[in-house]
C-alpha cells in the first residue's frame, strides 16, 4: 500500500512539474540568453524564463516614503579614478576634475539615431524620483531615493530598431553588463544622477548609474560610460557577470 501511494505521489509530482514546464514554455521569451553549457547558467535561464512567463511584465516594485530612507553602504568600486593607469580610469578622473561638465553618454547600435548625451541633456528628460529597496547579493538591503531619466525615454529619443533585443552597458570601472528590453523599458529603470535629493555621490556611481529595480543590486551598474543596443545576447566576456561566476539575470 505504501509503495502504491509513493508511486502515485511521484507521478503527481512529475505531472505537476511537466504542467509547470509547459506553462513556462508557452509564455517564456522565444529566445533565451544562452547558458554556454554551464549548469549554473542553465539554472539562471530557468529562473529568467519562469519569471518572464509567470509574473506581470510591467509590475512595479514597492516604493517607500522618504521617512524609510536608510544608511547605504558603498560596495565594489568607489572611485574609478584610483583603479590604476587605465584609459578609462584616467578619462573618468579628468571628467571628475571638471565636475563632469564634459561627460557624455553615447548610445549606439540598433538604433535609428545614434548619439551622445551630456548630464545636462539627461536632466532635460522628464525626471522620475523613486524611493526603493536595494537588495545586495551579499544579504544586506538599503533604501534610498533615486532621481534620474527613465531609460525608456532615452531609448525612445534614439529610436529602437525592430531588431533591438538587448541593451549592453559599459562602465568607467571597465565592467560590461546587459539587460533585456523588458527591463530596459520598465518605468522604474532609470539613469540615476541624484540620490537622496543631492547629486549622485562618487562612491555610488557618479555622475550617472543605472537603476534596475526588479533585479539584485549589482545589476544597477555604476559609472556609466556608454550604451549599445544589440540584436543578440552578449555576456561581456571577461568583463561580464557570467565568466566571473555571477548570474546574468537576478530578478526579484
Amino acid at each position: 500500500m505504501k509503495a502504491t501511494h509513493l508511486i502515485t505521489r511521484r507521478r503527481a509530482i512529475v505531472a505537476g512539474l511537466a504542467s509547470f514546464g509547459g506553462i513556462i514554455a508557452a509564455r517564456a521569451p522565444r529566445d533565451l540568453p544562452p547558458s554556454f553549457g554551464n549548469l549554473l547558467r542553465a539554472g539562471d535561464a530557468v529562473t529568467y524564463a519562469a519569471q518572464r512567463a509567470l509574473l506581470p511584465r510591467q509590475a512595479l516594485v514597492h516604493e517607500y516614503s522618504q521617512a524609510d530612507i536608510t544608511s547605504f553602504p558603498a560596495t565594489g568600486t568607489t572611485n574609478p579614478g584610483v583603479l590604476g593607469r587605465s584609459p578609462l580610469s584616467e578619462t573618468w578622473a579628468r571628467l571628475h576634475a571638471k565636475s563632469f561638465a564634459d561627460w557624455r553618454l553615447s548610445v549606439e547600435g540598433h538604433v535609428a539615431r545614434p548619439g551622445s548625451f551630456s548630464l545636462a541633456e539627461l536632466k532635460r528628460f522628464a525626471p522620475r524620483a523613486q524611493v526603493t529597496r536595494h537588495t545586495c547579493e551579499e544579504g544586506w538591503t538599503a533604501i534610498a531615493q533615486w532621481t534620474g531619466a527613465p531609460l525608456a525615454m532615452l531609448l525612445d529619443a534614439v529610436g529602437l530598431l525592430p531588431t533591438a533585443r538587448f541593451v549592453v552597458l559599459y562602465s568607467y570601472d571597465d565592467w560590461v553588463d546587459s539587460i533585456d528590453l523588458l527591463d530596459a523599458l520598465h518605468p522604474q529603470t532609470i539613469l540615476a544622477y541624484g540620490m537622496n535629493g543631492r547629486d549622485l555621490p562618487i562612491q555610488h556611481g557618479a555622475p550617472v548609474r543605472l537603476r534596475v529595480e526588479r533585479q539584485l543590486g549589482y545589476k544597477s551598474m555604476k559609472y556609466l560610460q556608454r550604451i549599445v543596443v544589440t540584436d543578440r545576447f552578449e555576456d561581456g566576456g571577461l568583463k561580464g557577470n557570467i565568466q566571473n561566476g555571477w548570474a546574468w539575470y537576478t530578478g526579484i
